[in-house]
């Protein structure tokens, strides 16, 4: 019985013809900027979005936390959303590398609003933190992958400009929440004074993210970079890898949000399931009812039938799906899925 991996989009494996591009990739340097196929792929992302230059790093928790690093100084404070991924899994990294606290916000389905972030930025007082960034997170992890469009981030733009804030983007599944806005990543990129990519998730490259911005923002991000212990050397073969993802792989989201979707219309038929998150791309979050079986029993019911799933909470479980997850592992799915409520 083939497995079926509904952890995450992380999961993903090199296909035959990305594996192809990365071993005919050219490669130098990086520390030193030689690595040929880095160059392109950081002016192709760059590009993308309308930015003057790009920074290619081996995680988005490093993206982010550069972008922090850079924003912000000592003492300082950021706001983000109560589900933000730079807040719950990057581990303690906001205080740990940059010195700076978080303020919380519960905005809508993860989503912030400029009405909600008004009163949270503190005054130019002594004895109160300099709020200097705010962050956003499209799609939303843990909100079941809700997504902001521009006409959402217009007036977070403006209100951040008002207040000389600088507003970053974590931008982990931005090619999800675009495939639904039908909005492009040029539009969204004139709206964000910093944007992190991920490379290794839906698009199924194995590694790597990137941190686009201006010139000079990048400059000092390739600073931190290195002090953060993310320079590399002969990386070219891992950003052909991103190339081919960021040529390849984005329209075909679509297809993990129908299938993501229609886990969604199962569940929504069992009587063992409590609620569940909207479903708005490739994320689903439901909530087990703890009378009729525990998040424990569910998960051990799935892995009997060589599915695995995330718990996410004591019965709260995620699945993500993803390019490695095709029509016939979605019907076995929902016929596992089915097979419980009998």
């Amino acid at each position: 019985m083939q497995p079926i991996d509904l952890r995450s989009d992380t999961v993903t494996k090199p296909s035959k013809a990305m594996m192809e591009a990365m071993f005919r990739a050219e490669v130098g340097d990086d520390v030193f900027n030689e690595d040929p196929t880095i160059i392109e792929l950081e002016k192709f992302s760059a590009n993308l979005f309308g930015k003057e230059a790009a920074l290619f790093c081996p995680s988005g928790t490093m993206t982010n936390q550069i972008a922090i690093k850079v924003h912000t100084q000592p003492g300082d404070e950021l706001i983000c959303d109560v589900n933000s991924h730079i807040y719950n899994y990057e581990g303690g990294g906001i205080s740990f590398n940059s010195g700076v606290q978080a303020k919380l916000l519960t905005g809508k389905e993860g989503r912030l609003s400029a009405e909600l972030i008004e009163p949270a930025i503190n005054g130019d007082f002594d004895w109160l933190t300099r709020t200097s960034l705010v962050s956003l997170e499209n799609t939303v992890n843990r909100a079941g992958g809700s997504y902001y469009t521009i006409d959402q981030i217009k007036p977070i733009y403006t209100l951040c400009k008002k207040h000389n804030l600088k507003l970053h983007l974590d931008g982990a599944r931005i090619f999800n929440a675009l495939i639904e806005s039908n909005e492009t990543p040029k539009q969204i990129g004139e709206y964000f004074d910093s944007i992190s990519i991920c490379l290794s998730k839906g698009l199924g490259a194995p590694i790597g993210s990137l941190l686009l911005g201006e010139k000079e923002f990048i400059k000092k991000a390739r600073r931190i970079r290195k002090i953060f212990g993310g320079g590399m050397r002969q990386a070219g073969i891992l950003a052909a890898a991103g190339l081919y993802a960021l040529k390849n792989n984005v329209t075909r989201l679509k297809e993990d949000h129908a299938r993501a979707k229609k886990i969604e219309e199962t569940l929504k038929g069992l009587s063992y399931i409590e609620s569940i998150l909207p479903v708005y791309t490739n994320i689903v979050i439901f909530n087990l009812r703890s009378e009729k079986i525990t998040g424990e029993a569910f998960e051990k019911k799935l892995s009997e039938n060589n599915i695995k799933i995330a718990a996410f909470g004591k019965h709260t479980i995620r699945m993500v799906t993803h390019l490695d997850f095709d029509d016939a592992m979605l019907a076995r799915t929902i016929d596992v899925l089915k097979s419980i409520d009998k």
